[in-house]
């Protein structure tokens, strides 16, 4: 059996994310470790996201964090258009604690380049995570799914709220 945990804090300046994955690690298909890097396509394998939206807004961030440590920071125009790289002179910060029943990422994100929101009173976020097995193909974890097939991108998933407010924790 397999549980994630996921926690979101936001501060003034960042943006800080836990996720915990427990179960028999082994059993895991994860990324060789290496340098900190931008990566596309991180979303293949074992990869921790959100989705953040200012409140109001139809246009949103997704960020993902592999446990390589490798990561990508999108911006889109609203669902799934018109989607771009974000440029960050100040990469995510990112750790990964791993033991035979937990793998722990620890992402903290920079908020100056997502102006959007940095500036934004309320947010609206999806934490989710795609776990590759190394016998059985992909699973999609989320707080809240869609409908029908995973959709990470679709506003329902959008299911934590985060203020402005200094030390304001949702999990």
């Amino acid at each position: 059996m397999r549980s994630i945990e996921a926690h979101a804090l936001r501060t003034p300046a960042t943006l800080e994310l836990r996720f915990t994955l427990e179960g028999e690690i082994a059993g895991l298909a994860l990324p060789t470790a290496r340098a900190s890097r931008r990566a596309d396509r991180l979303w293949q394998h074992t990869c921790f996201e959100a989705f953040i939206a200012a409140e109001g807004d139809a246009g949103y961030v997704e960020l993902n964090f592999s446990p390589s440590t490798e990561w990508a920071i999108y911006r889109f125009s609203s669902y799934r258009e018109g989607m771009a790289g974000v440029d960050t002179a100040q990469p995510p910060s990112i750790t990964v604690t791993s033991e035979s029943n937990r793998l722990i990422l620890d992402a903290a994100i920079d908020l100056e380049p997502l102006a959007e929101l940095r500036d934004s009173s309320a947010l609206r976020v999806a934490l989710c995570a795609v776990v590759e097995e190394t016998d059985r193909g992909l699973s999609y974890w989320a707080l809240a799914h869609p409908a029908g097939k995973p959709d990470f991108h679709h506003a329902a998933g959008f299911a934590l709220a985060l203020r402005r407010e200094a030390g304001v924790r949702g999990s």
